[in-house]
């Protein structure tokens, strides 16, 4: 199921040429002028006054680089985080900064100091999940479950280390075991979040258990807003082939959230499956128009346009593709595939 950051000052990143001696020493980034620029903002006056009088506060470091953070500025606002855990290596000065390194998407950073708050905190069980998501993100599936399983021997009502145990034996591909402990999370935390992961998997494994659970949790919605439910009942019928009544559960996902592109791309793919490739073709154009940066909206108008043989309108799409996805094998072959290279 699925994962922007807001917009804000764009002045905040503008001009560059050095600028030493600003007293605002909490930065990685001293000495250009750009991050001057930042700092002048009036709504900092305050408290880089104060930071200039207390250098050694580590709590008004965190308080700038938390008003940083709210204009969008994660960048400056790091070297702030930084220096208040430097100054305070407390507990709330470790999780603000691990936040902050996650936004920034600096993954080895974060585990480096995730991994020392473990030794420093070892009772604090929260830096050990966020170290497992941490391992998880870095690949590094089985120490995430040694994390987990660990924690689970400590105490085996943890219901998160479950959820998250669960999570991570399902990236290894170990369905059974996966599903056994989401079901015990889910015994032990009825909440939404974790009846739809149970359901998702239920649904990839042809299950008619994800129908039942999907309906628990719309019966529950009161303010029918969910999506996710229906998604799931749509890729159970369209796993066991019964791609009319998956064609119907994904246009309720797109009633309800008309952006949901993934809807549009299992709607496309079903019809695909009947070889009805005119509608297909429609539907998957218009995933392309509904998020013009998704790579798998234009890989399968270029399936629509090969299957039909016309190759050059396909080897556009398929470039497109490959283009917004680096990583897109399946395009890439594609391109392969038609232009004989």
């Amino acid at each position: 199921m699925n994962k922007s950051l807001p917009i804000y000052v764009l002045a905040f990143f503008s001009l560059i040429l050095c600028c030493i001696g600003t007293g605002c020493g909490g930065s990685d980034h001293a000495g250009s002028q750009s991050e001057t620029d930042v700092l002048k903002q009036p709504f900092l006056a305050s408290i880089n006054d104060s930071i200039r009088r207390f250098p050694k506060n580590a709590e008004l470091y965190l308080r700038r680089a938390i008003l940083l953070s709210r204009s969008d500025a994660h960048e400056y606002a790091n070297a702030d985080f930084k220096k208040a855990w430097q100054l305070d290596d407390s507990k709330e000065n470790a999780l603000q900064y691990a936040a902050n390194l996650a936004i920034l998407g600096r993954s080895s950073d974060r585990l480096k100091l995730l991994e020392a708050c473990i030794q420093k905190f070892p009772d604090v069980a929260e830096f050990k999940r966020l170290t497992g998501e941490a391992y998880i993100e870095g690949g590094k599936s089985k120490l995430a479950l040694d994390l987990y399983e660990n924690l689970l021997k400590k105490d085996s009502s943890d219901f998160e280390a479950l959820y998250e145990k669960g999570l991570v034996l399902e990236q290894m591909h170990d369905t059974a075991r996966a599903l056994l402990a989401l079901k015990r999370a889910y015994e032990m935390q009825p909440v939404n979040t974790y009846a739809l992961e149970l359901a998702h998997i239920y649904a990839e494994t042809k299950n008619p258990v994800a129908l039942q659970i999907c309906d628990e949790v719309l019966s529950k919605d009161y303010a029918r807003e969910l999506v996710d439910p229906f998604f799931i009942k749509g890729i159970y019928y369209a796993n066991t082939l019964q791609y009319n009544l998956a064609i119907a559960q994904f246009d309720s996902c797109i009633r309800r959230d008309w952006k949901f592109t993934d809807a549009y791309i299992e709607k496309g793919i079903a019809y695909y499956k009947q070889k009805n490739y005119d509608e297909a073709l429609s539907i998957f154009q218009l995933a392309a128009t509904v998020s013009n940066s998704d790579a798998d909206a234009y890989y399968w108008v270029g399936r629509c346009y090969e299957v039909v043989n016309k190759k050059e309108e396909a080897i556009v799409y398929y470039e497109r593709a490959a283009l917004l996805d680096k990583n897109f094998t399946e395009a890439k072959a594609a391109l392969k595939r038609l232009k004989g290279n």
